[in-house]
């Protein structure tokens, strides 16, 4: 098949000349043309982003814990299942991001061999304008390019990690208000969705679409803001310091280590550091405040949490002390040398030379809201179709 775009008068498609036909990546990292690409024209086409990073779930805390590894295969049914997903509520155009692990060049299969009788699927759009360096950036570059060409929502793959980073590349250009959905597919899960693909496919496309009211759809979640010097990092989830010297494996899983924790939220059924929150005071997602823990050594501590700070992980943390953390309240980082870590893993060293502050904002990504779109679909009839039995 010859790759096709949308010509600048409308949305016909037309062949696009041979010197532009873009890349991907088979399964060995081979550099081979994607059949499938749809330029937005003026006259505008519904876009959905999916980006899904292939090294999600696969981290340190695999040696560590009993953290499950998230396979490619999976990631890759993930994406055309919502693909099927999103053509089913009039979705035109899906951008994919593209990587070395896999999950592209086996959704570029799927989109090859898609038997006709099956539900159309909107055109995909390989998004590959970036050399891949199979790291953070890569996601990043993802975002800012799916967000320039016309996306309407962003859905991300991955776990914390991944939707802090999509999350930060939204919030530092003109994609502040493109609205975000994260499922979960990494080691710790706190801030993305357990959510079947299709259904997550269905709201998302219904968002983008305008079927639905966006200020009952989304919600606007809270970001907590560490600064040191000239450099900026945001958390979605915790802010957590350790003692340890260095950023190193960058995942955390020795409590001793930790003398502050600051959640934008904390669940009581989480997974990750915010759970030792979330088991002391919970603080939904809604509430306009975090929580603000002090953390000390087990044998040293007043109060002792046993908290499940990883996958298969439950030990014991020592608290000092906790309070809320007001909207806006910032707070200076006791704690001079060491390093931060942003939603389980470690960004940041402090030098002792130049002093933290971590304040929580309320200004963080859009989030799409899966229950409130599909009830209010219903609500609606958008599933519903009436016939009249004679």
């Amino acid at each position: 098949m010859r790759p096709i775009a949308c010509t600048a008068a409308c949305n016909v498609l037309q062949p696009c000349p041979a010197e532009r036909v873009p890349q991907s990546h088979d399964t060995r990292g081979r550099r081979t043309p994607v059949t499938h690409r749809i330029v937005k024209g003026p006259c505008g086409m519904t876009a959905v982003g999916i980006v899904a990073n292939p090294a999600s779930g696969r981290d340190i805390r695999r040696l560590v814990s009993g953290a499950s590894v998230f396979p490619t295969a999976e990631k890759a049914n993930m994406v055309q299942r919502m693909l099927t997903a999103l053509g089913a509520v009039g979705v035109e155009t899906v951008l994919v991001s593209v990587d070395l692990g896999g999950i592209s060049a086996a959704v570029l299969k799927g989109v090859r061999n898609r038997p006709t009788r099956k539900t159309p699927w909107p055109h995909v759009r390989f998004v590959d304008d970036d050399a891949i360096t199979d790291s953070a950036q890569d996601t990043a570059n993802a975002v800012r390019r799916m967000v320039a060409a016309g996306a309407k929502v962003i859905i991300c793959l991955g776990g914390d990690g991944t939707a802090r980073v999509a999350t930060a590349a939204l919030l530092a250009g003109p994609g502040c208000d493109v609205p975000l959905l994260s499922l979960s597919t990494g080691t710790n899960n706190a801030f993305p969705q357990m959510r079947e693909a299709t259904v997550a496919g269905l709201a998302a496309g219904l968002v983008a679409t305008g079927a639905v009211d966006h200020g009952i759809a989304t919600t606007r979640a809270h970001v907590l803001e560490v600064r040191t010097g000239n450099r900026t990092e945001l958390g979605l989830v915790d802010v957590a310091v350790s003692q340890e010297p260095y950023v190193g494996s960058q995942a955390l899983w020795h409590p001793d280590a930790l003398t502050e924790l600051y959640c934008a939220f904390a669940e009581p059924d989480a997974t990750g550091l915010s759970s030792i929150a979330g088991l002391l005071c919970p603080s939904p997602r809604d509430k306009p405040e975090g929580v603000a823990v002090r953390l000390c050594p087990a044998r040293q501590a007043p109060t002792v949490i046993n908290a499940p700070i990883a996958p298969g992980l439950v030990l014991p943390v020592g608290v000092a002390a906790w309070r809320p953390l007001r909207t806006g309240e910032q707070v200076e980082i006791s704690t001079t040398r060491g390093v931060v870590a942003f939603d389980g893993e470690r960004e940041l060293e402090l030098v002792g030379t130049t002093g933290a502050t971590v304040r929580l904002r309320e200004d963080g990504p859009l989030c799409v809201d899966v229950t409130a779109v599909m009830s209010q679909a219903a609500r609606a009839g958008l599933f519903r179709s009436d016939h009249t039995v004679v």
